[in-house]
């Protein structure tokens, strides 16, 4: 009961400040809370399965081009192409998981980096359909919501996915899936001599972690109206790592927080000096230093022992 009170709370406070907001930072909430989708998912594997991956680009990426190019050359609706983007991102996964789980440690993330540049790659061989590095400019985000501004549109469905994302990692962090997954993240052969199948859990979070990424990707380029290869580079795969790092992983409410962290601190760090990330390395350092295990990780280890 505490923890959805806890849930159900903070998307209530994230809700008012939508609509309270001045709007350049109801615009930046509305960007960090599809930017939190993509961490959660990434949390997923990560975070509650101990798959330290390097692909997640090649997810958000499939997301992003998964919505895009039916709107581009069929003429998709915006809302029909946000789902063909959520499933674009879990068949990814999904697939990458066949052959690179057969993999583990370094090896795995490896693996996964490859089929990562592969994609960015094949994004700009493909040049003339998915506008490479230029990408593809995107109906107005008014358009998915007829009778809403933009900035209200953009507003109503990043919290809607937002919210959907959040309640769905906590249902399954608390189900006999989540817990067999935090069981391959702690001692897989004993999990193994239990009768489970790690081949299939891991799989399964990993396609989990494809479609929270997908769905983030396919979101972020209908609601900011840009797809381009520029979102399958190393950066996208690094960026919610960091995320889920500086919030704690294994936590469901982390990623919100890491992400809004970061994410700020760029933005305050940009208007003083272009070197931005020397004040994310210190931040970083920091947080390696005093919060190993992140923000919220730290918080629930010394105080909130119950949070999920």
């Amino acid at each position: 009961m505490r923890n959805w009170i806890l849930h159900l709370g903070t998307l209530a406070l994230v809700a008012v400040l939508l609509v309270t907001l001045p709007p350049y930072h109801a615009t930046n909430l509305a960007r960090i809370l599809v930017l939190v989708v993509f961490a959660i998912g990434y949390n997923l594997a990560f975070g509650y399965t101990g798959l330290l991956s390097l692909g997640h680009a090649l997810f958000f990426a499939a997301g992003v081009y998964g919505a895009a190019l039916p709107v581009t050359y069929l003429g998709l609706p915006q809302l029909p192409a946000l789902i063909a983007g959520l499933a674009a991102g879990g068949v990814m996964a999904a697939l990458v998981g066949l052959l690179a789980l057969r993999t583990a440690g370094v090896s795995f993330m490896i693996v996964t980096l490859m089929f990562a540049q592969a994609g960015y790659l094949t994004l700009l061989y493909f040049n003339p359909v998915t506008g490479g590095d230029e990408g593809l400019v995107l109906p107005d985000a008014a358009t998915l919501l007829p009778g809403l501004s933009a900035d209200a549109a953009r507003a109503t469905i990043a919290f809607a996915l937002f919210a959907t994302a959040l309640i769905a990692a906590l249902v399954i962090v608390q189900s006999r899936l989540g817990r067999t997954m935090v069981a391959m993240r702690e001692n897989e052969e004993r999990s193994r001599m239990l009768g489970y199948n790690p081949f299939a859990v891991k799989l399964a979070a990993l396609a989990l972690s494809g479609l929270f990424s997908g769905a983030a990707g396919a979101a972020y380029a209908l609601l900011f109206g840009y797809a381009g290869a520029s979102f399958a580079t190393i950066q996208y795969s690094i960026l919610p790592m960091l995320w889920v790092l500086m919030g704690g992983a294994g936590t469901v409410l982390g990623p919100l927080i890491g992400t809004a962290a970061m994410f700020y601190l760029v933005d305050i760090a940009g208007s003083y000096t272009t070197a931005t990330l020397l004040f994310v390395g210190v931040a970083l350092v920091l947080l390696i230093l005093f919060a190993p295990k992140g923000i919220l990780g730290t918080i629930r280890e010394r105080w909130l022992t119950w949070l999920p």
